[in-house]
């Protein structure tokens, strides 16, 4: 049983100008053999992309990507066919399996926050699929929200491994208990307030990863937004 605290400044910056982004788990040129995955989490980068810019088509496959947009907005277009814009509040999922191309790009006059998380699916082969979903604020306050899920959660987008991404924002002073099991590892990465995770205080852009806990206890010193992904082992 563990509780890893990492404090915002220890994460993995590069600014490449037209992109400000945050990757806390090993990704493109940026590698440490100790930080490569959380169970089957793989990738939680936290992303600003100027106007004007973004990412030109690139492929994926075998992999369950799912992106949060905080603010502004992304304009997409795949290889299956999908295209249109992903704005603040809504969640897009993107099961990669054997192979698709995409393109992300931010087309508005805002800069554009998002979260991008990468899941390993539980089987490969599987055929490359697609969901966008809207989510109002008040979904998420006080409660453990998911929105997105192998587990088949009510409400949120799913894809294809026995985990969920749950959003939160707890008003000061409130508390939230969760049990879990010796075999599931948990990541929280809080994007503003102050949190206490089983006793342990997260500051904003902290992250939490647990390994082995029983029960999950969070209480918000500060108004708390973060995000808290339940994953298997891998």
């Amino acid at each position: 049983m563990s509780t890893n605290i990492i404090p915002a400044s220890q994460r993995h910056f590069t600014d490449m100008g037209w992109l400000q982004t945050y990757w806390l788990f090993s990704f493109s040129n940026y590698y440490d053999p100790a930080n490569i995955r959380h169970g089957k989490l793989r990738v939680f980068n936290d992303d600003v992309v100027q106007p004007g810019t973004g990412f030109p088509t690139h492929p994926h496959e075998e992999m369950e990507i799912v992106t949060i947009v905080l603010k502004g907005e992304i304009s997409h277009q795949d290889s299956m066919g999908n295209g249109g814009v992903i704005r603040a509040g809504e969640v897009q999922r993107m099961s990669a399996g054997t192979g698709l191309t995409h393109s992300e790009y931010n087309e508005a006059d805002q800069d554009l926050h998002f979260y991008q998380i990468w899941i390993l699916p539980d089987r490969s082969g599987l055929t490359p699929s697609y969901e966008q979903k809207k989510f109002a604020e008040a979904e998420f306050r006080n409660v453990l929200f998911p929105l997105a899920s192998g587990q088949g959660k009510d409400g949120a987008v799913s894809f294809h491994t026995d985990a969920t991404i749950y959003r939160s924002q707890l008003a000061a002073g409130s508390q939230l208990m969760q049990d879990t099991s010796k075999d599931r590892k948990l990541f929280i990465y809080l994007t503003d307030g102050t949190l206490q995770v089983n006793g342990h205080t997260l500051s904003a852009r902290d992250q939490a990863r647990l390994d082995g806990v029983e029960k999950l206890s969070l209480i918000a010193d500060q108004d708390a937004d973060f995000i808290l992904i339940d994953v298997p082992e891998g």
